[in-house]
């Protein structure tokens, strides 16, 4: 398969990502329980069926790759908090910063450089969430706030992470990038564990939520990130998915009839069109300096 067609093929991929991240929010409405027992058990399930899927060795993992499972379980664990400290609405945009992160940052980091088109497509996705929440975002809350800009700044970083370790990779010393969200996924249920002991389970209908977000909304994503990370740069990793938030909100409003008003529907399609505008326009972008034999095989995180 050429570059081009590896590229393209990676796109659809970070789309289809998207639309199963999106699923949390309907999914998450129907679990009543302990939100740090739902992120540990929704992450051993996930974990679970990446083992079962790829099974991939953990032996001579990089310190990129530990980097990128510990961003990856401080984004889930963060957002999750932020939910309980600030609106749902600050929670999302303000994670959402993580592209600027990305583009400021990924240049020193991975020698990835932002175009002009990767400018304009993160102005116009924040400001399409913003209309797109705008009658639900406050200025308060500003503890909640700030966790939920260390989630955007750990998000950011676990797509840089992951794709300096997947640009580590060589022919001869393959590094596969469902390592690190593997991880990410284990160190989630660890850190979540105490929760599920400490609080009664929930339903029938929760257990089954609960597997939705294990197996679709966390393994099936990560599945498809996993293979994508190796042929787009971070910044794409990071733009293409966020398809998410605008998603999520519209399976819930099908499920319980909570119809969006009319600057969510505009912010809502300033977003897609981007995205698809991003998908579909892929700048040029100069190569990543080539690494040593030395560093190849031990990125620092």
């Amino acid at each position: 398969m050429s570059s081009a067609a590896e590229h393209r093929r990676a796109i659809g991929l970070l789309v289809l990502c998207g639309l199963f991240w999106s699923t949390g929010g309907l999914l998450i409405k129907l679990v009543d329980w302990h939100p740090l027992a739902i992120w540990s058990v929704r992450s051993a399930i996930a974990a679970i069926v990446l083992w079962a899927v790829r099974r991939p060795s953990f032996r001579g993992i990089t310190r990129a790759e530990w980097g990128a499972a510990v961003a990856l379980a401080a984004t889930t664990g963060l957002f999750i908090v932020s939910n309980k400290l600030t609106t749902a609405a600050n929670a999302i945009l303000i994670q959402y910063s993580a592209p600027v992160w990305i583009a400021l940052l990924g240049a020193w980091f991975l020698g990835e450089r932002a175009t002009r088109l990767d400018w304009v497509t993160i102005v116009l996705v924040l400001g399409g969430i913003t209309l797109f929440f705008f009658e639900q975002l406050t200025l308060d809350h500003v503890a909640g706030n700030l966790v939920a800009l260390a989630a955007g700044v750990a998000f950011a970083f676990s797509a840089m992470t992951l794709r300096r370790a997947a640009l580590s990779s060589t022919v001869a010393k393959p590094i596969d990038p469902l390592r690190a969200l593997l991880l990410g996924n284990l160190l989630g249920a660890v850190i979540g564990a105490p929760f599920v002991v400490l609080h009664a389970p929930p339903d029938a209908t929760g257990w089954l939520a609960l597997a939705g977000l294990g197996i679709v909304q966390q393994a099936a994503a990560y599945l498809c990130y996993a293979w994508a990370i190796r042929h787009a740069a971070a910044l794409e990793a990071m733009l293409i998915p966020v398809i998410e938030p605008i998603l999520s909100p519209v399976w819930v409003a099908i499920a319980f009839g909570e119809r969006p008003g009319p600057w969510a529907l505009v912010g809502g399609l300033i977003v897609v069109g981007a995205v698809v505008l991003r998908g579909t326009l892929t700048p040029r972008r100069p190569k990543p300096p080539p690494q040593s034999p030395r560093s190849r095989g031990t990125p620092s995180a």
